[in-house]
């Protein structure tokens, strides 16, 4: 199964002391279970195919941006949720809110996906349009009226 995002990628958003509170139930180890991070990058990549599902075909061959900080977010939110008797910060809770969100909106159609190619800056002078020449309300035949 491939994920979306990469435990480096939760490590560098909640730091290394706090994935291995969130990961290792052994007091006495310092070390970050990746077994228990693995699971979360499970229940994050899951989800995010079960809003894609009949959308895009899966699995998705290009890299999308927007999926691997849905995924941090996801797994992040998830890690915490092992811990009964620990609250979830705010700041997690709506990430989370905002990724289920996002994941709703991927899944009616109101925003798509771009591959990291096609969020790059694009030079002057190109430019993708939907219109033609008969959509224009002044086009070159009206422009070239002599009065």
């Amino acid at each position: 199964m491939s994920f979306y995002c990469t435990p480096e990628d939760i490590e560098k958003q909640v730091s290394t002391h706090t994935l291995i509170q969130l990961t290792n139930d052994n007091p006495d180890q310092e070390t970050v279970d990746t077994v228990v991070c693995e699971e979360a990058l499970i229940y994050s990549s899951t989800l995010i195919d079960g809003y894609l599902r009949g959308k895009y075909t899966l699995p998705l061959n290009n890299h999308f941006p927007l999926l691997r900080i849905i995924a941090i977010d996801l797994s992040i939110y998830r890690l915490y949720s092992r811990r009964i008797y620990t609250d979830i910060p705010e700041s997690v809770a709506q990430a989370y809110k905002n990724a289920i969100k996002t994941l709703e909106d991927l899944k009616k159609g109101i925003i798509s996906l771009q591959t990291e190619e096609e969020t790059s800056v694009r030079t002057s002078g190109e430019y993708r349009t939907n219109k033609t020449e008969s959509d224009r309300l002044f086009n070159k035949r009206v422009m070239n009226l002599e009065y």
